[in-house]
């Protein structure tokens, strides 16, 4: 069945099982293929940031997702694509939906925030998650303190530097060390 591209295609929310939301997408993808309705769908996005994470000493970069249990679709919702996208394993449902009634599209002024906030997580690079918190015992892996533990005073985010108090010959002694010098015990 052809489809008049005029038509105007809506965002809808599509509530998902969390931490499967890729997956989902894949499959609602390959599901609308399979029936042969990719005309129905314009696409599926599943708004993710990067964040860095630091492992054992080393910065480990990763795409996490933003709206955890959330897939944002664009598509015309007519005849059996709802029910395509329901059936598939893993989808809650259509955010906004009442029992038996309809999904309801975003507004304009909320697909554009969305947007926005996709473009602006796409664009954002090296935000740290910081590891370390405040009163928190670490032990020192690398310089000249290596072995000893200590407790975090100071938190500098933007230097990504802690200021760790050591007791050394049973004096507390403050370090300034960087988050790669440290690891949690």
């Amino acid at each position: 069945m052809a489809v008049d591209s005029n038509e105007v295609m809506h965002w809808y929310v599509v509530r998902s099982v969390s931490g499967q939301e890729n997956k989902i997408k894949d499959y609602i993808e390959s599901e609308i293929a399979h029936h042969n309705l990719q005309d129905y769908l314009k696409q599926i996005l599943v708004p993710t940031e990067k964040v860095v994470q630091i492992r054992n000493g080393k910065k480990i970069n990763k795409e996490k997702v933003y709206f955890p249990g959330y897939i944002m679709i664009q598509a015309r919702l007519e005849g059996e694509v709802p029910h395509i996208i329901k059936s598939v394993n893993g989808v809650i449902g259509f955010l906004g939906e009442t029992k038996g009634g309809e999904p309801v599209p975003l507004r304009k002024s909320e697909v554009n925030r969305m947007l926005g906030k996709v473009d602006e997580l796409a664009e954002q690079v090296d935000n740290i998650s910081i590891p370390f918190k405040m009163g928190e015992t670490v032990k020192v892996v690398d310089g000249p303190f290596n072995g000893f533990n200590g407790t975090i005073e100071k938190v500098n985010e933007e230097k990504r530097k802690l200021e760790v108090m050591v007791k050394i010959f049973g004096r507390k002694t403050p370090l300034e060390l960087s988050y790669m010098q440290v690891e949690k015990i």
